[in-house]
């Protein structure tokens, strides 16, 4: 196998090098003998004349606007140094609160006092009933992985997860949680069939995970 060296690079180098001083040179000249051959505008008579270089033409110079610096006071600045700044993007849950109607069986997202949009849920079946009150977003997870309460069987994230694509966390009693989240089952959505969790269509916790925070308030009303 044969590859080129460094000094053929070098070579190449140098070769282009010449290339372009020569182009140099000639330009140099060119503009040279063009100033020598425009008296108007090379001893500034002040008579407008144009010159053309190929086929464009060029206007006198003099003509030619010119723009006196601006000048910054002492200790003025900040017109010549330009500073970074810093922006703070406006947080997505910045008014956001969530309403859940269990006699609705549906989640309504406020934002200022005006319902933004609302998704159908299943809550909790009876002996198991989710929890009313108010309360706050506590806990949030990508793609959760599920724990039987009962055998402690671990299921990861997949389309057979109980939790579906996102777990919003928002009540505890130390030991056990409640949440809204996602669910295999989308044709349950609508009924009282869960342990005290808000289950969800997927696309629907999807969005609703981009809409609220950790501290979001959640409210569920019978």
């Amino acid at each position: 196998m044969c590859s080129p060296g460094l000094l053929g690079i070098k070579d190449k180098g140098m070769v282009q090098g010449e290339v372009l001083l020569l182009k140099f040179m000639r330009l140099t000249v060119s503009a040279a003998v063009l100033l020598l051959s425009m008296p108007s505008l090379a001893w500034g008579t002040g008579v407008p004349a144009e010159i053309s270089v190929g086929n464009l033409p060029i206007p006198d110079l003099e003509w030619l606007p010119v723009l006196d610096p601006e000048l910054p006071p002492l200790g003025e600045y900040s017109k010549f140094i330009p500073f970074e700044q810093e922006v703070y993007p406006e947080r997505v849950a910045e008014g956001v609160h969530l309403v859940i109607r269990l006699s609705e069986r549906r989640v309504y997202v406020y934002r200022n006092d005006r319902v933004q949009t609302s998704y159908p849920i299943a809550v909790g079946k009876e002996g198991w009933e989710t929890p009313t009150g108010q309360y706050e977003v506590m806990q949030m997870q990508r793609n959760p992985i599920w724990e039987h309460p009962w055998t402690g069987e671990l299921v990861y994230p997949g389309p057979d997860n109980p939790l579906g694509p996102r777990w919003i966390g928002f009540w505890t009693d130390g030991k056990d949680l409640i949440g809204f989240h996602g669910t295999p089952n989308e044709e349950l959505i609508g009924e009282a069939v869960s342990h005290g969790c808000v289950r969800m269509r997927n696309q629907d916790i999807l969005s609703l995970y981009a809409l609220v925070d950790i501290g979001t308030p959640v409210t569920v009303e019978p």
